[in-house]
């Protein structure tokens, strides 16, 4: 039996179907099947994504809100349903606490450039981990620069896993926001966000949460995890590219400043003083990402019309397949071995540069992605300047992840 039947008499998760509603897994690289592993940096979009985008555009385009045209009307309704698709698929409370971004970097500085201004002061502490993403690390460097703020990183394991002990040492009454990520994008590690959360509200802390790893892997009820901000991305979540979601809060959406200045987010203009929209429109300057939202809440029917749980356990016996060929190989050298992590597979070959793999995988119709992996921090941490990463969705196969090493065991008789 093949490892794709296996999977296939399963009877939670039928892959076969899965892959059929992604058509660009039919395309071939260098005259060979594509393989698809780079889902941390983006995943494909399903059939019903393409469509949603395209008949917006064809039969519904128009300006949303104020418009006095049955088009308008139409484009508003699609948007606005598409916000609350987004506020069920967390679980927020209101609609109007789920704010459109174009993805979870401006989510990030939106939440760092308004707290910059209405809340950080000389003296207080930002806390970080040392697997941040840079869209995690930067915001927050220039808001400690712009309020004389400090800014405090939380160090790892050599499992690539948060040390918690030393976070809670490191909680104290300066410390004014904790901001960490729920999933690492180079590792895999799963963050235990509820606890962090938890601890963080011990000294009155606001806590955001980089969810763009997690939301296509795992459940997120921003409700139970009690955070102050999420943000994600919609294109790693089977959605469209530029568009993102920021969670937060009413309360602190309230308090915070508006971070662009425009059209939309205004309630009265003069030329002597501006007051602002009420939620979400407050944050939400200019013309929007309609198409991206339409998208996007097409994205999340498909994940709500498939089985999740059965997807959750394919990745996970795509991971645990591709540590037991790992294994087999003796000169690769894995990075992320946390106990709780995602479907994220980052190594080194030997003496090879990651460069150097990944091209000559992809000769071979197999797409990684090599490099720091917008973690520069947390490659100095480990000693290195980058790793190969394979990253897995619900569509791959087992059948792929043999591949990959077939096409590995290969690499090695080139360099």
């Amino acid at each position: 039996m093949s490892p794709l039947s296996a999977v296939v008499e399963d009877n939670t998760f039928d892959i076969v179907k899965i892959r059929q509603d992604f058509p660009l897994l039919n395309k071939s690289i260098k005259g060979r099947p594509l393989i698809y592993l780079d889902n941390a940096a983006t995943t494909q979009k399903p059939q019903i994504v393409i469509d949603a985008t395209n008949q917006f555009y064809s039969n519904s385009n128009a300006n949303v809100h104020r418009g006095a045209h049955t088009l308008s009307d139409d484009a508003t309704e699609l948007f606005e349903k598409a916000r609350s698709s987004v506020q069920g698929f967390i679980n927020a409370k209101h609609s109007h606490e789920i704010i459109w971004t174009k993805g979870t970097t401006e989510a990030i500085n939106m939440i760092a450039s308004g707290l910059a201004q209405s809340h950080l002061k000389p003296g207080d502490e930002i806390l970080i981990s040392a697997m941040e993403h840079h869209a995690n690390i930067v915001p927050w460097q220039i808001a400690a620069l712009r309020s004389g703020a400090k800014l405090m990183v939380v160090p790892i394991n050599e499992k690539g896993e948060l040390i918690f002990s030393t976070f809670k040492k490191l909680l104290n009454k300066k410390t004014a926001i904790v901001a960490m990520t729920h999933v690492s994008n180079a590792l895999g590690t799963i963050n235990q966000v509820k606890e962090i959360v938890r601890f963080a509200k011990q000294v009155n802390a606001i806590t955001v949460i980089d969810g763009a790893q997690a939301v296509a892997h795992c459940p997120v009820d921003v409700q139970q995890l009690d955070c102050d901000f999420y943000a994600f991305s919609g294109h790693k979540l089977f959605g469209p590219t530029g568009i993102g979601v920021l969670y937060g809060k009413e309360d602190r959406l309230e308090q915070l400043p508006p971070f662009q200045m425009g059209g939309e987010m205004i309630k009265s203009v003069t030329f002597e003083q501006a007051t602002w929209n009420e939620l979400p429109y407050k944050f939400e300057a200019g013309t929007p990402n309609i198409a991206g939202a339409v998208g996007l809440a097409a994205a999340i029917d498909y994940l709500n019309s498939i089985d999740r749980v059965g997807a959750m356990l394919h990745e996970k016996r795509l991971m645990n397949y591709c540590l037991a060929l790992a294994q087999s190989m003796d000169d690769i050298h894995l990075y992320g071995t946390a106990e709780n992590k995602t479907a994220i597979f980052s190594f080194l070959m030997g003496d090879s540069h990651p460069s150097d793999v990944g091209t000559l995988l992809n000769q071979q119709g197999v797409a990684v992605r090599t490099g720091h992996h917008c973690t520069m921090p947390l490659m100095n941490e480990l000693g290195i300047s980058g790793t190969v990463r394979a990253s897995f969705s619900l569509y791959n196969t087992e059948e792929e992840v043999a591949m990959l090493f077939a096409a590995l065991t290969k690499v090695k008789t080139f360099l």
